[in-house]
């Protein structure tokens, strides 16, 4: 099962409930000002005037799947005593904490109440001052009551297969975008299927999304899912001064930068803010976090800096860019198109395809490109292979290191030491159950509906390994087919600007002014981070390049 669940109550969770009783309207007011006065912001306080009463609001809360985190009972009231309403109350909410209200003459039969009633505490009145005498008590329960409480999950449920490309796809597009799910494996979990036909959906068509409205979604694209999570996928306006694409490091640096200095800023991702170094687990050697952080929250940070700033974000893939008159359509995968005085190509690189047989065929089923970190729990006391040297490899290999028994690195190179950083070498080292195997690559890999087989060539000759986790980083492809011919690339795909048109590119520049540094062939088009030729892959180069890029803008739009 996976989750991520915050430390407080959601807002859109019913809070626990504090259920007060006594048959003195008096004192069964003080009580209840008294524990709104503390604990208000956190529970809701219930009162009831009688133990019978305070019964029959118990099961109407429990057939609600309210939750009571605490009894605090009047001992003498007329019918029930308060030991008795405790005793029925522990059939109907065994975990509550239970507390009872006597005055001095009934500490004798509260002290007997411990074993009877299993009361936790009992409390002598009056209580006052509260501040000494009853919060500290009550406090005390409570903190204890929340380690052993999980509230109940009411957002969204994955029933999916574990080996299905699309369920991790949809997992993945969740997890990237730090939607909190949980994921339930019919083969595991018998209540997948029954959560299934309650809902009246088809278990033949995995993965199934169901949302805590009641509604499902069956196989949906990322699109589907972003329209139903209210994600922005419409723009908000026709034009916009820049358009940025791609929400990597250098897209949101972009971002931050465009948004600050005025301009009418608009950033447009397929998947999630963060690009490749969005899935990092740990990134050491960004400047200005000594103890580092993850890409995730890096990338969740620029996000939130770039849209506070005033960029807009939206949630779709641009198909193409086209120039007429000086300006730039961009055109989005549904057909919307986006008018912009620059557009600003910031789509980073992907990794490289394995070319083994079985790779194809086990993409998504066992075999991963990039981190996937929505696969790491499911890895646990597995072994795990990690192709590639670079350092998304070396983060990747001591995050999923948590998790497995083993963790295989797979390195062409005699050695990590030319295309990984010292600290992360260090670290590897250091961490046992991850294996480096230096002269060795993948020949092969088999198996059922999912990868289950390796064969590796090792400089002891070729070896079987049984896996189902193989996850890759190897090179870095640019994926630029979809821009217009006019934008000059390497013959990689990689973006040529500014000097690097006149050397590798001789005639592509066809104005009579120098382009800028980041200006590509086309007046208008502009390029930062990893897609850019001869940029230098690191994070920190590509937020540099996404910031400097907008005073090449402000001076492109001096000339317009």
């Amino acid at each position: 099962m996976h989750c991520h669940r915050s430390a407080k109550y959601n807002k859109g969770m019913p809070k626990p409930i504090l259920l007060a009783i006594d048959d003195d309207t008096s004192v069964l007011e003080a009580v209840v000002q008294d524990l709104r006065r503390h604990y208000g912001q956190d529970y809701r306080i219930v009162r009831a005037a009688s133990g019978g009463a305070a019964l029959d609001i118990c099961r109407q809360l429990k057939e609600r799947n309210d939750t009571v985190a605490l009894f605090l009972s009047d001992q003498r009231m007329p019918g029930m005593t308060g030991v008795d309403f405790l005793q029925q109350a522990l059939c109907i909410y065994p975990d509550a904490k239970r507390v009872l209200l006597t005055a001095y003459a009934d500490t004798e039969a509260a002290i007997r109440a411990i074993n009877s009633a299993k009361i936790h505490y009992y409390l002598n009145k009056p209580w006052d001052p509260p501040e000494e005498k009853l919060y500290p008590v009550l406090d005390d329960l409570l903190e204890a009551w929340k380690q052993g409480y999980k509230p109940p999950f009411e957002g969204i449920r994955v029933v999916g297969m574990r080996w299905s490309a699309k369920d991790h796809a949809v997992r993945d597009f969740l997890s990237r975008n730090r939607i909190p799910y949980i994921w339930l494996n019919p083969e595991q979990n018998a209540d997948a299927l029954a959560l299934l036909k309650e809902k009246g959906a088809d278990d033949g068509k995995l993965p199934v999304v169901l949302f805590g409205d009641g509604t499902a979604l069956v196989q949906p694209s990322s699109t589907d899912l972003a329209a139903k999570l209210g994600m922005p996928t419409q723009a908000q306006q026709k034009f916009y001064d820049i358009v940025v694409v791609g929400a990597g490091p250098a897209g949101l640096a972009a971002g931050v930068y465009g948004a600050s200095e005025g301009l009418r800023t608009l950033i447009v991702e397929p998947n999630a803010p963060g690009g490749q170094a969005g899935s990092s687990s740990k990134i050491e050697n960004y400047l200005g976090f000594p103890s580092g952080l993850s890409g995730e929250e890096l990338a969740k940070r620029a996000f939130l800096q770039a849209t506070r700033l005033g960029a807009e974000f939206l949630l779709q893939r641009v198909t193409c860019i086209r120039s007429e008159n000086n300006y730039q359509i961009v055109v989005m995968n549904d057909g919307q198109e986006i008018t912009c005085h620059v557009c600003l190509v910031a789509t980073g690189v992907d990794y490289c395809m394995l070319d083994v047989p079985g790779a194809e065929q086990y993409s998504g089923a066992g075999v991963y490109y990039g981190a996937a970190l929505s696969e790491a729990m499911g890895c646990a006391n597995e072994t795990v292979y990690i192709v590639g040297g670079a350092n998304s490899a070396g983060q990747a290999a001591m995050h999923f290191s948590r998790y497995a028994d083993k963790v295989h690195m797979v390195v062409r190179a005699e050695s990590l030491a030319k295309s990984m950083s010292k600290y992360l070498i260090d670290q590897i080292e250091a961490t046992p159950n991850i294996i480096v195997e230096t002269k060795t690559e993948i020949v092969s890999m088999s198996g059922n509906d999912h990868l289950e087989y390796l064969t590796l060539r090792t400089p002891r000759g070729e070896e079987g390994r049984e896996t189902s986790s193989l996850f890759i980083f190897i090179g870095a492809a640019p994926k630029t087919d979809w821009l217009p011919q006019q934008v000059a690339c390497d013959n990689k795909g990689f973006i040529l600007a500014g000097p690097d048109l006149k050397t590798r590119s001789p005639g592509s520049w066809k104005l009579e002014r120098e382009p800028y540094l980041l200006e590509t062939s086309v007046p208008g088009i502009f390029v930062a981070g990893d897609v850019r030729y001869n940029s230098v892959k690191r994070c920190a180069s590509a937020v540099g390049e996404g910031s400097i890029a907008i005073q090449f803008v402000h001076q492109y739009l001096a000339t317009l």
